[in-house]
């Protein structure tokens, strides 16, 4: 069997331009070597989530910290463990990621945030061209929620990587799709705090405080974030 890389795709915001309460565009890209098996890291997520009465549940994470949805009748105890239980899920597997951030105050039209993202991820794919390549299937993985973006990610990917495909997915099939989402969510949060704006109410409920969210997760973060390669890695 040849070598595959996955990569799961989701977004935070949207594409329109800036407004107090959607600053920031972010694109998380979670990647995963299919030689790495996760499938026990995936039955104890699921086993959890039965446990808990909510079996074959997606995790949304930004709802999830702000008490809404689905999640307005759970308490901050349960909330917090689910949380914790797929930040745990991303911490036993071996994955990467990489974010692309946009900060919509920089940009006045549509269009110059849909050409920032296609220039960032270019740039990024042919940076680390050489590491792509050895794989002899790269797989992409979105959920369309966003019709612009899909449009991106297809254009960007099938012109620059000849071994790569694109695939629609629904988000409750793939826990790693969930792991993007997560990552967005505290792009987001980190984004904010480097703009000197503190934590809402809601996350500072949840996290207690942004040295505490800095601690008991950025940190990690850092830790896995994708970096520039320059070799091919076995």
């Amino acid at each position: 069997m040849g070598k595959e890389l996955s990569i799961f795709i989701d977004e935070s915001g949207d594409l329109g331009n800036y407004q107090n309460h959607s600053p920031f565009y972010i694109i998380s890209l979670v990647f995963h070597k299919q030689n790495n098996d996760i499938n026990n890291a995936v039955k104890k997520l699921d086993n959890y989530l039965a446990e808990q009465g909510l079996p074959n549940h997606t995790i949304h994470t930004a709802p999830l910290i702000r008490q809404e949805q689905i999640y307005r009748n759970l308490d901050l105890s349960l909330r917090s463990k689910l949380f914790r239980q797929l930040f745990n899920f991303i911490r036993n597997v071996d994955v990467s990621y990489k974010t692309i951030v946009v900060d919509k105050k920089m940009y006045s039209k549509q269009v110059d945030i849909t050409n920032m993202i296609t220039k960032e991820l270019s740039s990024f794919i042919k940076a680390n061209l050489q590491y792509f390549l050895q794989f002899d299937k790269i797989i992409i993985y979105y959920d369309n929620g966003q019709v612009k973006l899909t449009n991106i990610l297809i254009a960007i990917f099938g012109s620059l990587l000849d071994n790569s495909e694109f695939r629609i997915i629904t988000p409750n099939n793939y826990k790693l799709f969930q792991a993007a989402d997560l990552i967005c969510t505290l792009a987001l949060i980190k984004n904010k705090l480097l703009s000197n704006k503190p934590l809402n109410n809601s996350e500072e409920i949840f996290f207690g405080s942004a040295g505490k969210l800095r601690k008991n997760y950025l940190k990690f973060f850092e830790k896995i974030e994708f970096h520039q390669k320059t070799k091919i890695l076995s």
